[in-house]
């Protein structure tokens, strides 16, 4: 390639062989849930997950679930959704992440144009910050609404899988063993709605931090673990020097690799 024909981004498989868009959205029609692992401040990410949906859409019918959406916005969006209140509204009644307006409302709002469901599916973030400080034991005294906001309780946990064996080396020993309990509750709250909304004749895209679904655990793993004849595909993002040359560590991260130029700017 020349040094004049520069691209932001280049899509391969799982064993590390370019492919397309094209394939991505081909296949995609094909499962039952899509998981887009992101960067959050990543451009190409948010544009290429509005692409997806945007060609998927003109085949499928789909139903959308965001982690950035917690569970006890669910009614509020849904009176956004149904056109009860706008977004002034929204912003005033349901805390948002800062990139909201710029990364995510496109997404949602496309939701809404097409009247496609949209799913807030994560965990609320003080309840998970209960558990990285108690455990799963402090969850035990909540109430019967924050229950409902959450995976049903016991929820299974594998203290071995490697990412959370990562995450507990990154911690040092300082509090680390909470610190995968804190993430599994998110992903298995996600993956518990992500099945209580599936339909069988549209597509569930999730939308997540790739962190979630990379090597196929977190939310992969809970999907398969609550409905294992689960159709899931993942996709993931990662930033690197040279986006056509493939970097070996990422062989079988997700079943499709974006490789973005690290160069690229970021939303945030």
């Amino acid at each position: 390639m020349n040094a004049q024909d520069k691209q932001p981004y280049q899509l391969f498989n799982a064993e590390g062989k370019k492919t397309s868009f094209k394939k991505l959205v081909k296949k995609a029609k094909d499962y039952d849930v899509v998981l887009f692992g992101e960067l959050h401040n990543n451009a190409i990410s948010h544009w290429l997950q509005y692409e997806l949906i945007a060609d998927l859409s003109k085949k499928e019918k789909l139903v959308l679930g965001f982690e950035m959406l917690e569970r006890d916005q669910a009614e509020v969006l849904q009176r956004y959704m149904n056109g009860e209140i706008d977004q002034k509204q929204l912003d005033s009644l349901s805390k948002m992440w800062n990139n909201y307006k710029t990364d995510y409302k496109p997404l949602v709002d496309f939701g809404k144009e097409n009247r496609f469901p949209v799913v807030a599916t994560n965990i609320p973030r003080y309840l998970a910050n209960k558990v990285f400080k108690g455990g799963f034991e402090a969850l035990e005294n909540t109430t019967q609404q924050e229950k409902n906001w959450m995976a049903p309780l016991p929820i299974p946990f594998d203290a071995t899988l490697p990412g959370y064996v990562e995450m507990m080396q990154m911690m040092g020993g300082h509090g680390g063993e909470n610190l995968p309990k804190a993430q599994a509750i998110k992903d298995a709250t996600m993956a518990h709605f992500i099945i209580q909304h599936l339909n069988n004749k549209s597509v569930f895209v999730h939308f997540n931090g790739a962190y979630h679904s990379n090597n196929y655990e977190g939310t992969y793993w809970y999907l398969k673990k609550y409905k294992p004849e689960l159709k899931v595909l993942t996709i993931t993002t990662e930033t690197v020097k040279d986006v056509n040359k493939f970097d070996k560590d990422f062989i079988k991260k997700a079943d499709f690799i974006i490789q973005v130029d690290e160069n690229m700017t970021n939303t945030y």
